[in-house]
């Protein structure tokens, strides 16, 4: 997303705490029977900012919202920012790092997790929009050192034999907690965009090969509009990515499953990932990504089917 500062603690009223299930969306009658559980309106501040000291970021606030079914979620995600490792910067405007291309990374001051002792060191540069976490066989090796904005972008190493897994949770952050919105010039309820490109040294690379699968879908203006398969794949794609709702819009969750980025778990029927053009992300002009397109060349940037609307996304890539 687009970000800035912008305080919705003012204006946080949990409506989803008095959502019952009569109140759900309805088509011809019928109320909503997909899986997914149901918010409404705006979430409950419970972190002010996960990242502070950075002039010039948003707000990178953190809350709970509670669904018609009487489940409480944190909003956007429920992240390891605050535990994980931080990735090493490429650029990053808040640590000071700016690189002009790869040419001045020095690997040897990268960290190398160890998931295999007789593996191969394999490096991975990442552009997040905006938050990722990266799992190699479900071990986590690091995360986004800046959840929200400014734009940055990292590099990572880890050490592992093949065949091995990636797993990466992506976060697209929010302002307004719940309704997945941010201020975007007079709109104070807009709805950005995420995206994902990362390129690994062993010529792995961010591509129609991955599968993607979204676990909150935000802002909607009527949840039905999101259809879900007998497999448990779903897709907001006919559903409109700038709705008038505002600070009533709904939003639909889905539990992350504990195993998921681990090899063992079954990602068949997950969705291939969807590819996008640099200007659909909004990075053409974003040095942390243009200082180092070079090394993105083959990659593409990759999301499910709605760049805009889901906001909690893991991809998958087995390499063999």
């Amino acid at each position: 997303m687009i970000r800035t500062s912008f305080l919705i603690s003012v204006i946080s009223i949990v409506v989803s705490a008095c959502l019952n299930p009569s109140d759900q969306p309805q088509v011809g009658g019928i109320p909503y029977a997909g899986s997914g559980s149901i918010t409404r309106g705006l979430g409950t501040v419970t972190t002010a900012n996960l990242l502070s000291g950075c002039a010039g970021s948003r707000t990178a606030a953190v809350g709970t919202i509670t669904s018609a079914d009487g489940k409480v979620w944190t909003v956007p995600a429920d992240t390891q920012f605050t535990t994980g490792t931080k990735a090493s910067d490429l650029y990053n405007d808040c640590s000071g790092v700016r690189l002009a291309d790869i040419s001045q990374l020095d690997l040897s001051t990268v960290p190398t997790a160890i998931i295999d002792t007789d593996g191969t060191v394999i490096t991975a540069y990442i552009f997040s929009d905006n938050y990722f976490e990266l799992y190699i066989n479900g071990t986590l090796v690091g995360v986004d050192p800046v959840p929200y904005t400014p734009y940055n972008s990292s590099v990572l190493q880890f050490k592992v034999k093949r065949p091995y897994t990636i797993a990466m949770k992506l976060v697209d952050w929010e302002e307004n907690l719940g309704v997945a919105s941010e201020v975007n010039g007079t709109n104070a309820f807009y709805s950005g965009a995420g995206g994902l490109i990362a390129y690994f040294s062993d010529g792995t690379k961010t591509d129609a090969t991955w599968k993607a699968q979204t676990y909150y879908i935000a802002p909607l203006a009527d949840v039905t509009a999101v259809s879900e398969g007998a497999d448990g794949t779903r897709t907001s794609s006919n559903a409109t990515t700038q709705p008038a709702c505002a600070g009533s819009c709904f939003g639909l969750h889905w539990l992350i499953p504990a195993d998921w980025a681990t090899s063992a778990y079954g990602d068949a029927a997950w969705p291939a990932a969807t590819l996008y053009a640099t200007a659909a992300v909004g990075v053409d002009s974003k040095p942390a990504y243009t200082n180092f397109s070079s090394v993105w060349s083959t990659a593409s940037f990759i999301w499910t089917n709605n760049l805009v609307l889901d906001n909690v996304v893991l991809v998958r890539k087995k390499v063999q």
